[in-house]
């Protein structure tokens, strides 16, 4: 069981990481996770895969963490703005991307990383995050709106919180 769950550690990362946008809390969301993983080991219904039993039990700790959360002030914003050579256009856009991603509800989000980042099928999305293959679609559907339109730089659009 150990080896299945330690494959599965760089695609943790990975989503952890998109999740929160900060390496060091990435890390710690990942620790909590594996850590729940393999004290709880018995638990997972040998019916699914273990990487969406691990993004289930990782997006519930982002979920439990975002709910305590106290307002923070991301340093991000108290760096000036800097001017970029034009050879880094593809980085600018990866990080205008990322930027869009962040204004999403956490729940688009979380349907937008899972199904477009890892590569998971609507049902396994679906299963991660306890919600229905229907919702997962619509999700899905509103953060693709919602991501081109902030994107595209429109600044009339309208984010709605799906519950």
């Amino acid at each position: 069981m150990k080896w299945r769950i330690s494959r599965e550690i760089p695609h943790l990362r990975r989503f952890a990481r998109s999740l929160v946008s900060d390496r060091d809390r990435a890390d710690d969301l990942v620790q909590d996770c594996l850590e729940r993983a393999i004290r709880k080991h018995r638990l997972w219904r040998r019916t699914g895969s273990v990487r969406s039993w691990l993004f289930k039990i990782l997006y519930n700790v982002f979920v439990n963490q975002y709910r305590k959360k106290t307002a923070e002030i991301p340093m991000d914003d108290a760096v000036p703005e800097l001017s970029v050579p034009a050879r880094q256009e593809k980085r600018m856009v990866c990080m205008d991307i990322g930027q869009a991603l962040e204004k999403l509800p956490p729940n688009q989000k979380a349907v937008i990383l899972l199904v477009a980042l890892e590569g998971i099928t609507y049902d396994e999305a679906a299963e991660v995050l306890d919600i229905s293959v229907g919702t997962v679609r619509s999700r899905l559907s509103r953060g693709r709106d919602s991501l081109r339109s902030l994107y595209s730089g429109k600044t009339n659009v309208k984010l709605r919180r799906v519950k």
